[in-house]
């Protein structure tokens, strides 16, 4: 059976979703003002293979990611751009959606947009009025009163006492408890606004998932995600809100993954250590990043620096390496392979991707050694639930970043080892060594096997 580390009781239990054989699964997605970061990029294909391996359980999983397009950060980015807010966000969500494409990570089932729920964020923000759960203040913002929901830190494990003692929060003086937060913002010149009970004015950004998750997946549904850094006070005021205008549960599993760092530090835009998808694309293939994000178990904090994204490449080469010399066909997996039931094993514990990919190069060695093809077939299967190991061996092998970063084009090299063979069938050694140094000096490695000559970039 498969368990999931519950953030909300602090220990993994057995997953059973509210309706059998189906998944309502919500994660915070992006505020779309800028490009994604590696931050963003592990939330994209964390929560991707936790659809993928929930699929293959047989769920019908049903799966919604948001976007936020309006905030505090994307008015300012727009006015700082001199651009409309529609055109900077349009722009942008675009952007992250080539950016999870070339990671892999499929379209969820349902992308909601702030902007397009606004009116059921104020029937949420009126129902917890109505209850006494929210209050509208002298400037016209309607703030949560946190005080009211005895649960209040239930999930990141912080107590009022605790928090009004030890944490910096903002002061305002039309809140009537400094721990209280906004759920509507009346209208400031210049800066969208929605009609409301309350006046014009927008949506904070707290009651966003809370309202957006109620219209896709119901009051009460499975599993919420989201990174670490969203625990609290985001995902806390979710539960707040929705728990205070529904009085029942709103989420059984939360999971959350963890930080992502640069050589050993925060990744933050003040240390210069930020670094967006793109940028690391640039350097290595999109799939080496996966790679490198799945290697590392989710709850676990994941390191980046050139030397682990380079040992990543290396162990995928090793991967593709193995299965170069197969024609696979299309396999469906037996479940009772000792490989598969390992497998399997890993990744009904918690999405353990980590001990899943050390099968995967179990699976390699015994390949190399036996060269039966039914375990390339595994191979190649079992890593497609991982979304890895789908391109020709080849492709991947050969890939150029650019024409500018190799001596040789594609064709120049195959020319080069055909010249190699003619001087090896004339007993020209030394020629053929000579070739083969010239292409191993511009990274390019020549493998001779019962098929003839390959070649793979370093």
């Amino acid at each position: 059976m498969l368990k999931i580390y519950n953030t909300l009781i602090r220990k993994k239990q057995n997953f059973i979703p509210l309706i059998p054989g189906e998944v309502r699964m919500y994660v915070c997605g992006m505020t779309v003002y800028d490009f994604c970061h590696l931050g963003h990029a592990r939330v994209l294909v964390v929560f991707d293979t936790v659809v993928r391996w929930l699929k293959e359980l047989g769920f019908k999983v049903t799966y919604v990611r948001n976007i936020t397009d309006i905030d505090d950060k994307i008015i300012k980015r727009a006015q700082e751009n001199g651009e409309s807010i529609d055109a900077l966000t349009k722009r942008f969500i675009e952007a992250m959606h080539q950016d999870a494409a070339m990671l892999g990570a499929t379209q969820p089932t349902h992308e909601p947009r702030a902007t397009q729920c606004v009116d059921n964020m104020i029937a949420m923000i009126h129902t917890l009025v109505q209850k006494g759960f929210a209050y509208v203040a002298a400037n016209g913002d309607v703030f949560y009163a946190v005080h009211r929901f005895p649960d209040y830190g239930k999930l990141s494990g912080k107590s009022l006492e605790d928090l009004r003692a030890g944490e910096r929060v903002e002061i305002d003086l039309n809140k009537r408890d400094p721990l209280d937060f906004v759920l509507w913002k009346s209208a400031k010149p210049a800066e969208p606004c929605w009609d409301s009970p309350w006046g014009k004015g927008r949506p904070g950004w707290h009651i966003e998932c809370s309202a957006m998750s109620e219209r896709y997946l119901g009051e009460h549904f499975d599993i919420h995600g989201g990174g670490q850094d969203l625990q609290f006070p985001h995902h806390e005021n979710e539960i707040a809100q929705s728990e205070g205008a529904h009085d029942h549960p709103y989420v059984n599993y939360w999971m959350h993954n963890g930080f992502v760092r640069v050589d050993n530090e925060k990744m933050s835009k003040s240390l210069g250590n930020f670094f967006t998808v793109r940028e690391v694309l640039t350097r290595y293939q999109a799939e080496v990043v996966r790679f490198f994000i799945l290697r590392a178990h989710y709850r676990s904090p994941l390191n980046y620096s050139d030397e682990h994204l380079n040992d990543a490449r290396n162990a995928l080469d090793r991967l593709y390496i193995a299965l170069k010399e197969y024609e696979i066909p299309t396999a469906a997996i037996d479940w009772k392979d000792p490989y598969a039931e390992r497998f399997m094993a890993a990744m009904n514990d918690d999405f353990n991707t980590p001990e899943a990919i050390a099968v995967l190069f179990d699976l390699a060695a015994e390949l190399n050694r036996t060269g039966n093809a039914q375990l390339a077939a595994s191979l190649k299967v079992l890593g497609g639930i991982l979304g890895l190991l789908q391109q020709n061996p080849q492709t991947y092998l050969q890939y150029n970043f650019s024409t500018e970063r190799s001596l040789f084009s594609q064709e120049e090299i195959e020319r080069m080892i055909q010249q190699r063979l003619e001087a090896r069938k004339k007993r020209d050694f030394a020629r053929a060594d000579m070739i083969r140094k010239q292409l191993a000096e511009a990274g390019i490695i020549l493998e001779d096997g019962a098929q003839g000559t390959t070649w793979r970039r370093q």
